[in-house]
């Protein structure tokens, strides 16, 4: 069997960012099956090229084939919709022209690249699988990043357009499947494989201490926070919160990632004289292990909007996979899994006070910490193991290709 996914923003683990994609494929290709991806050149979190990337290559068995676009995605709003557009136009000409493909697989964000899958499904006469990992526009919309009423509805329609015409639908949050059959999605037509992680990948007891050398660190209780920077992310409310605790000279707070916001937290920092954080740019998802086992403590946050109570950020999995107690500043499906492996503190997003007061009470228990990170490990691999995961994803495919046979 042959899957074709368009996920313009792929990332391999010599990269910086998820890797959900390719771990689910891996297992599929190792009984035989193919999976493509048709991706950019460019990096969703830097907005620049990958470095290396050839235009067709592969990664353990999965073909990434690399379709042209226009950078530019940090520079505004224009600029990511011209990117969009660019990449959804060029990833049917290179989709379209891959051979013996049973079913084309969209994945949204955005809905552009979603297009390009159902439109090479159409050409190709194959079954349209679309992923849902975040519920755009409606994201968009509550932070305020879409606010044209012509374009709102313009984007709403498309949604539905894609829900309707998509043979399967696949979401990785329970919340997902409710706003589905909300929309009208039945729900037969809908399979719930959650974000998740490889437990192995994060089985290192202790980090090698590379990322407290680099940074000067090595005394330092490091809370760490990995993934985008970007307007989602209210890392604002973080830094209030490091400005709370700067006096408590040994806690630091490092932010690894990269993302539209960066520069602006960056010069927010310097201005206010914060020597409480540090900005260590974007990391390959291989050094992840190493850089989370030299961490005390790790922290997600999102801003307090209604809709980010219905995500699973792939972050949480692999904070307690690393056995790092977690500092949750989101409310929602998330927290309930959090609370129920009793793997963290939870506080309202938004309250950089009770955020710097769960960070001072984690430094002050250390016992506390370490429980609180092994409670989370055995919860995550009873729960979340993504090789269980990837078995779900393989089950799937094979009975999508299994009616299209029928």
């Amino acid at each position: 069997m042959h899957i074709l996914l368009v996920h313009q923003a792929f990332v391999s683990p010599k990269d910086a960012g998820g890797t959900r994609h390719i771990e689910l494929a891996k297992p599929f290709v190792s009984q035989g099956h193919q999976f493509t991806i048709v991706a950019s050149r460019y990096n969703y979190l830097s907005g620049q090229q990958t470095e290396g990337a050839l235009d067709d290559e592969f990664h353990d068995g999965v073909r990434v084939i690399r379709a042209n676009c226009i950078g530019g995605q940090h520079r505004s709003y224009v600029w990511r919709v011209v990117a969009f557009v660019s990449f959804m136009i060029s990833a049917v000409y290179k989709g379209a022209r891959v051979k013996n493909v049973d079913v084309v697989m969209g994945t949204s964000p955005s809905l552009f690249q979603a297009v390009s899958a159902w439109m090479i499904s159409v050409i190709r006469r194959r079954p349209f699988v679309l992923e849902i990992r975040d519920l755009w526009p409606e994201f968009a919309i509550d932070i305020g990043l879409l606010t044209n009423p012509a374009l709102i509805w313009m984007a709403r329609r498309v949604e539905l357009f894609l829900y309707r015409r998509a043979t399967h639908m696949l979401v990785n949050s329970p919340a997902y499947r409710d706003y589905l059959i909300s929309k009208g999605v039945p729900a037969e037509n809908i399979s719930f494989i959650a974000n998740g992680v490889d437990p192995q990948m994060f089985s290192i007891h202790r980090g090698d201490d590379t990322i407290r050398s680099e940074f000067g660190l090595q005394d330092k209780f490091v809370v760490t926070y990995a993934g985008a920077i970007g307007m989602a992310n209210d890392l604002d409310t973080l830094l209030d919160a490091a400005e709370q605790l700067r006096q408590e000279s040994d806690i630091h707070f490092l932010i690894v990632g990269d993302g539209k916001e960066r520069g602006r937290l960056q010069t927010v920092v310097e201005t206010a004289g914060l020597t409480n954080v540090t900005f260590t740019g974007a990391r390959p998802k291989s050094e992840m292990p190493n850089l989370l086992a030299e961490s005390d403590a790790c922290l997600a946050i999102l801003k307090n909007i209604p809709m980010f109570k219905t995500t699973y950020p792939n972050k949480v999995f692999d904070y307690m996979a690393a056995k790092r107690p977690i500092v949750l500043a989101i409310d929602g499906v998330i927290r309930d899994v959090v609370e129920e492996a009793k793997g963290g503190i939870c506080v309202s997003p938004g309250d950089s006070k009770a955020l710097a007061d769960a960070v001072l009470q984690m430094h002050q228990h250390p016992q506390q910490r370490i429980e609180m990170g092994l409670a989370g490990q055995r919860y995550v691999a009873e729960h979340f193991d993504r090789r269980k995961h990837a078995l779900q994803f393989q089950q799937m495919a094979l009975e999508i290709g299994a009616r299209r046979a029928a």
